[in-house]
C-alpha cells in the first residue's frame, strides 16, 4: 500500500499560523535575553534544534494524524502556559519540547476515543 503523501495544498493554515507566531515569541524572548535571566526547567534544551518550528509543526501533522483543532487548543495550552509561568518563557531552547507535549496533550484532549 502507497504512504499517503500530505502535500504543502493540504497543510492546515493553522500549522503556518503557529508556527509564525511562536518563532516570533522565541526569536523575542532570545533577544531580549530573557531566557538568561529564566529559570532552568526540563523542557530547555543545551543547544537550539536545527529544526524550524514550521517543520517541525509540519513533521508532528504528517505523521502524528492529529487533527487541525488539536493545534488550536494545542497554541491555547502554550498560550496559558506562558501566562502562568512568566518565568519560563518560550524561546529557541524550549519551545520544540513545549511544542510536542502541548500537541500531545491537545491530542489526547480532543482526538483520542
Amino acid at each position: 500500500m502507497a504512504e499517503i503523501q500530505k502535500s504543502d495544498e493540504e497543510m492546515p493554515r493553522v500549522i503556518n499560523f503557529m508556527a509564525s507566531v511562536l518563532e516570533r515569541v522565541a526569536e523575542t524572548n532570545d533577544l531580549n535575553g530573557r531566557y538568561s535571566a529564566q529559570k532552568i526547567s526540563i523542557f530547555d534544551g543545551l543547544t537550539r534544534p536545527t529544526i524550524s518550528v514550521q517543520s517541525y509543526l509540519e513533521r508532528i501533522f504528517k505523521y502524528a494524524n492529529c487533527s487541525p483543532s488539536c493545534f488550536i487548543v494545542a497554541y491555547i495550552y502554550l498560550d496559558r502556559f506562558s501566562q502562568m509561568q512568566p518565568l519560563l518563557p518560550i524561546n529557541s531552547f524550549n519551545v520544540h519540547r513545549l511544542l510536542i507535549t502541548s500537541v500531545l496533550v491537545s491530542a489526547k484532549f480532543m482526538d483520542d476515543m
